[in-house]
């Protein structure tokens, strides 16, 4: 069984494989003649709207925002050493996404401190970049919500965090 979650509208959570939503209310659906809570959930960014059953909000993996300390201890992965391996990209590409899919921050981190590429390094292909750039948007994202930044400025420290390391 599991727990029941509650989330108050205007609040910032985390949704796997969107990211950063905020909660715009509750409403009650009649679905095949049952009726269902379910929390809207709005995904500026994307211009989406996701509607969460209550009961299924635990069990789809819909999470507030990371602590300020499990957000610090996500960043610290960007200060670390590339994994980055030498098995082909379309199976690395494949682990990259169920991490960035997976919501967690540290997971998302290790991502964009594997895909990241400074000046001196080669350059990336395409599709590289575009899962760089998901990844960092991902993480941005939570952390100028946890912050209270916009998540531009929240990106350009992170990218900064890189570059010092």
């Amino acid at each position: 069984m599991s727990k029941k979650i509650e989330f108050s509208t205007g609040e910032f959570v985390v949704y796997p494989s969107h990211g950063v939503g905020q909660i715009v209310g509750r409403e009650t659906q009649t679905i095949a003649g049952h009726e269902l809570q379910v929390f809207v959930i709005d995904f500026e960014k994307d211009r989406m709207t996701l509607r969460v059953p209550v009961a299924k909000a635990g069990t789809s993996g819909l999470r507030p925002l990371s602590s300020k300390k499990q957000m610090q201890t996500a960043l610290a992965k960007l200060k670390g050493r590339s994994r980055a391996r030498r098995t082909m990209w379309s199976r690395r590409a494949q682990e990259y996404e169920a991490k960035i899919n997976s919501g967690d921050p540290a997971s998302i981190a290790e991502v964009v401190r594997d895909l990241h590429r400074n000046a001196s390094q080669p350059d990336q292909s395409y599709s590289e970049r575009q899962m760089y750039q998901a990844a960092l948007d991902r993480l941005a994202r939570e952390f100028a919500a946890i912050e209270s930044i916009d998540p531009e400025a929240a990106a350009q420290r992170l990218e900064e965090m890189m570059s010092a390391a």
